[in-house]
């Protein structure tokens, strides 16, 4: 078999056997049997093997998981599982020691600050939900927002209990990480070896790929194990956790006491309260050493501020809460060869230069691309295609290029070129000159076209997913631009039910179900609104802070940079970046087509001293049709009332609103208040 005979034979069959897995796990629509399958994967690895010089990155072999599947329900979390910010070198944990002291030193009993330490697992964060003290829900991390209903599976973990140890009344969430113990792993990876199946590169992807099994005995042949390590606190709930005498301490190591009294699963040995920055780095220091023996996979330590009021002072700052940390281990380095640089085009138009290699293990997962992030960092590397590189990758941070060995050149090695029209619409390139929010200058290189595809995709994308409107993701919205029903995110709302339900495969109730979640995200608050714009350098914190100064969108908009610049924590870089937004002709067009289509933005309003509602804990249920959740929850918080998830004796009222839920029957059954929402409406004055 001549070379050209043998790359179009690869390249056949992983077509082939792609077509088949996409089938078999996403629409679970097998179209042959497994050995059919199998036949064709022993056939590709025998000639991967014998030619790997055709071994590319998008090998079917090299496939951990695939997309997520169907049978899988979405699960909205009533507390949003938060990420982490990093801390790399112990110079970096001295900083944010630095930060969390100085917000806490007005603090009466900041002398008493300790912090708690503990493993951070390597393996796939869950919430598990009990109500009254039974397992009703689990669901996976997702995207914070939005997971997967992975329950029954979550069952066959013995380490987690179906019923919980002592009498919780309500409901109670305790987060955690599934695991697979090392030695499960290498039993797994015998069989998968034995049957011909592509081998799992770590714990971490394992014990995820074992979560999303379909068939729940798959998942308990697997032997996962479960650590739990905090119990979700909603801010608007008189305090899921302040209001169980469990954790009377007050502290997230009493919490990690009570986890174990419910009858959960913790590393006792491997956690510590320290009363000082030094305490936390020796604890560092000494599980360095064992990390290796240990039988799971982990990939730091978490350190946190260990008392709760401290933890409420300081709060969260975008996707990541500042009283907490995760302490990353050196990063791992490997050595891989640069096969192309692509371009992709951002949301905000920018051209963001991407490496391919050769696929590459490091930090136990395997590696096939990384951000160059811009012309300059490429020249400042003299990364090259062909190139051997050194790329590193600390647990889960993206893997990024730090070194390229120019010794081991050939003279084959191609300089890179930014293009001159965009990769996606062919639109002229325009290069312009940027500085980070900490005034380091840049280079970029942008899509001149306002219209272009790929960025109007990113940005519909960022658009409804900060707005919470999880009816439609990504492949609904490709679907309507391909329809021509919208051509922006503005057009979202002009939608009808009629449109949507005359398309292949969109049925009435699908129909309805979006037409409703639409109607319900039109009023929309205004930090949200501004975050949802993608106004660059404007994040979540961002645009909160921008909302408490001007209160209004009108008064942004016409806020000038010096105006913008004196808040505290924005510089002139995100000042300009905003004022530029609201000048561009373009961007008040798209603001008055919302307008236009019934988008309202409410005005911030900060919580009055003393209102009405003062004290006053309310719960949500059902759908409301006048006005949405997250107006009514604003508007409750203005007049100083609390929003809770769960319905209790110390609730004080239950909204109700269309086909309400289980809380309506446990508010009659308490006798706590309900209102309707014209009743709730008259009195929050709306």
């Amino acid at each position: 078999m001549g070379k050209l005979e043998i790359h179009n034979r690869i390249e056949a069959l992983r077509r082939q056997i792609e077509e088949l897995r996409y089938r078999y796990h996403v629409l679970n629509d097998p179209a042959v049997t497994d050995d059919i399958k199998d036949s064709l994967e022993r056939e590709l690895r025998q000639l991967e093997t014998e030619h790997p010089e055709y071994a590319l990155k998008d090998s079917p072999l090299n496939r951990v998981a695939g997309k997520p599947l169907q049978q899988f329900s979405k699960v909205k979390h009533e507390v949003r599982m938060l990420s982490l910010n990093d801390a790399f070198s112990k110079a970096e944990l001295g900083e944010w020691d630095v930060r969390v002291r100085k917000i806490l030193a007005a603090a009466a009993d900041a002398a008493s600050l300790t912090y708690f330490a503990e493993v951070k697992f390597d393996g796939l964060a869950v919430s598990l939900i009990y109500e009254n003290g039974l397992f009703i829900r689990g669901a996976t991390r997702g995207d914070g927002f939005i997971g997967e209903d992975i329950t029954q599976n979550l069952k066959t973990i013995e380490s987690i209990p179906l019923r919980l140890r002592q009498a919780v009344p309500g409901i109670l969430e305790v987060r955690g990480e599934a695991v697979m113990p090392k030695q499960a792993l290498e039993k797994l990876n015998l069989k998968q070896a034995a049957e011909g199946r592509p081998l799992f590169a770590n714990t971490r992807n394992a014990a995820a790929g074992s979560l999303r099994q379909l068939d729940p005995a798959l998942t308990a042949e697997r032997k996962l194990d479960f650590f739990a390590y905090d119990i979700a606190d909603n801010p608007g709930n008189p305090g899921l956790i302040a209001s169980h005498s469990f954790n009377s301490s007050g502290t997230h190591s009493g919490l990690h006491l009570a986890l174990r009294n419910l009858g959960f699963k913790t590393l006792e040995k491997l956690e510590r309260v320290c009363r000082s920055l030094q305490m936390v780095e020796n604890f560092i220091d000494e599980f360095e050493k064992i990390r290796p023996d240990l039988p799971f996979g982990t990939d730091g330590v978490v350190v946190s501020v260990d008392q709760i009021a401290f933890q409420k002072m300081l709060g969260v700052v975008g996707k990541a809460p500042r009283y907490m940390v995760a302490f990353k281990y050196p990063a791992e380095k490997a050595t891989t060869k640069v096969k192309e640089i692509k371009v992709n085009v951002g949301r905000t138009g920018v051209l963001t230069p991407l490496a391919v290699f050769e696929p590459t293990l490091v930090a136990g997962s395997t590696i096939s691309k990384a951000t160059l992030h811009n012309l300059d960092q490429i020249e400042r590397l003299d990364v090259r295609v062909g190139d051997t590189v050194v790329i590193q990758k600390a647990g889960d941070v993206i893997p990024e290029v730090v070194e390229v060995l120019p010794k081991m050149r050939t003279g084959r090695e191609k300089k890179f070129k930014m293009p001159g029209l965009c990769p996606v619409c062919g639109a002229k390139v325009e290069k312009r000159q940027v500085a980070d929010k900490k005034q380091a200058a840049s280079t970029a290189y942008y899509c001149s076209n306002s219209k272009c595809p790929a960025k109007n995709r990113r940005f519909m994308q960022h658009f409804v997913n900060v707005l919470e409107i999880y009816e439609i993701g990504p492949k609904i919205l490709d679907r309507f631009q391909e329809e021509g029903l919208i051509s922006d995110a503005a057009d979202i709302f002009s939608l009808d039910k009629a449109d949507i339900q005359s398309l292949e495969r969109f049925g009435e109730k699908s129909a309805e179900n979006i037409i409703a979640s639409i109607s319900q995200h039109k009023k929309i608050p205004l930090p949200k609104f501004i975050y949802s714009l993608g106004i660059l350098h404007v994040g979540e914190q961002t645009a909160e802070d921008l909302a408490v100064r001007f209160r209004s969108l009108a008064k942004l908009q016409e806020a000038g940079p010096e105006e913008i610049n004196s808040i505290e924590n924005i510089g002139p870089v995100v000042s300009r970046s905003v004022v530029e937004y609201f000048r561009d002709k373009d961007n008040a067009r798209f603001i008055k087509k919302l307008f236009a289509n019934g988008v309202e933005v409410l005005e911030y309003q900060p919580p009055i001293a003393g209102a009405k509602l003062a004290g006053k804990t309310f719960v949500i249920t059902g759908t409301l049709e006048s006005l949405s959740r997250e107006a009514a929850k604003a508007r409750i918080k203005q007049l100083g009332g609390r929003v809770a998830e769960s319905v209790s004796k110390a609730t004080d009222y239950v909204v109700v609103g269309k086909e309400p839920g289980s809380k309506y029957g446990k508010a009659q059954k308490l006798g706590v208040a309900v209102l309707s929402e014209p009743d709730f409406k008259s009195l929050i004055n709306f």
